[in-house]
């Protein structure tokens, strides 16, 4: 049986260069976009791009489903962050014949107030054991955030798969901070990307460097390189 580290360098190469392809994955190292955040960067992932091909929505289930098997885990709910992770948890539950549920990133202001659809009419997961599923990780905080409402739901959620994740350090330390604790995957990383992308034409060695660049210090680059952070 293959590892889950194999499963994801094989699968990973692939989904790069469809992200690529699609457009879910932006790269624009001399007119870096400007995040959420007001700090420029010169990346921009937009996974929802993938929903548009077959191939690419068919890789991601397959491959997340031969991680559960990789770990030897058998998961009785399949839970999607609201709204990204959702359509990828749907055809996971979907191939795995499991319960399928969504966390939103709040509370309900009306009706029930509920945060999590998809649980009976106890509004608790009851002890089930989840694979939360995310499409990014960035700093990891929809993520942790999505974790601790399972857990308050009464559920166990002892891993999250997500498509992509930029590496930053700050997502290791949000999950490492978990109690009880919760490990995370992704098909796709930052560094794998970068190298299908070089080896595709996608970006020339100057562009490169200057990618790499920014993977080493991701909130200093754009002041480094005279892209000021945009006040919000």
């Amino acid at each position: 049986m293959k590892t889950i580290e194999q499963i994801i360098s094989e699968a990973g190469d692939r989904l790069a260069d469809i992200a690529l392809k699609l457009g879910a994955i932006k790269l624009q190292p001399n007119n870096p976009f400007t995040w959420a955040s007001g700090y420029r960067m010169p990346i921009y992932n937009d996974n929802r791009r993938l929903l548009a091909d077959p191939e690419a929505r068919n890789l991601i289930a397959d491959t997340f489903a031969q991680m559960i098997e990789a770990l030897g885990e058998d998961f009785d709910n399949i839970a999607g962050t609201s709204t990204a992770g959702i359509p990828h948890a749907t055809t996971l539950a979907d191939k795995l014949a499991k319960p399928m549920s969504y966390v939103r990133s709040g509370s309900k202001d009306h009706g029930t107030g509920q945060q999590i659809e998809g649980l009976g009419d106890s509004h608790s997961y009851e002890g089930a054991k989840v694979l939360l599923i995310e499409d990014l990780i960035s700093t990891g905080g929809s993520s942790i955030s999505a974790v601790k409402a399972i857990v308050e739901e009464g559920g166990v959620c002892p891993y999250t798969f997500a498509i992509f994740t930029y590496g930053l350090s700050q997502s290791v330390t949000a999950f490492e901070s978990l109690d009880p604790s919760c490990k995370f995957y992704t098909i796709m990383n930052y560094d794998v990307m970068v190298k299908r992308a070089i080896q595709s034409g996608y970006v020339d060695e100057r562009n490169a460097k200057a990618l790499i660049e920014w993977r080493e210090d991701p909130f200093g680059w754009g002041e480094k390189n005279g892209f000021a952070k945009v006040e919000r």
